[in-house]
């Protein structure tokens, strides 16, 4: 158990750098990491302002990647690692991509949807159900979109 732990934490890592890099380009910082069988097969971060798209989170920009690697929508044996816990429409395409598990990092107190507002991955009336487990580093992906929208208001 100690070393999935480890493991855990080195893709929280992984997606923590991934949200520095966003915060670097003005963007929400938001990392994510898709991680299948021990290896990291996608990654990316928010990009809304970059590419003027609202679905331009990192949550569904990494699974369009992770999709196109494994050439399926299928993502079943696949966990995703995110710094802030998904909002609804990363929820929805986490489930409908049939991910295994979930880790998050901060939670969502404003549309967090594995837990802290929805539920949407436990929704035993979907057609797929995800395992969740929030609060890795915690509070380092807490303490970086915090600065974030600090900054922002001063600004």
């Amino acid at each position: 158990m100690e070393e999935n732990f480890d493991l855990q934490q080195k893709y929280m890592r992984s997606a923590l750098a991934q949200a520095k890099i966003a915060y670097k380009k003005a963007e929400v910082p938001i990392g994510c990491v898709i991680v299948l069988n021990g290896k990291i097969i996608a990654r990316t971060h928010n990009r809304r302002e970059e590419l003027n798209q609202a679905y331009a989170h990192a949550e569904i920009l990494a699974i369009k990647k992770a999709c196109t690697i494994l050439k399926s929508w299928r993502l079943n044996n696949c966990d995703i690692y995110v710094t802030v816990e998904p909002c609804p429409m990363c929820a929805g395409a986490i489930v409908n991509a049939r991910m295994r598990n979930i880790y998050f990092g901060a939670i969502n107190l404003k549309g967090g949807s594995c837990g802290t507002v929805y539920n949407i991955p436990s929704d035993n009336v979907l057609n797929h159900t995800c395992n969740i487990f929030g609060g890795l580093l915690k509070e380092e992906c807490g303490k970086l979109i915090t600065a974030y929208f600090k900054d922002k208001r001063i600004e």
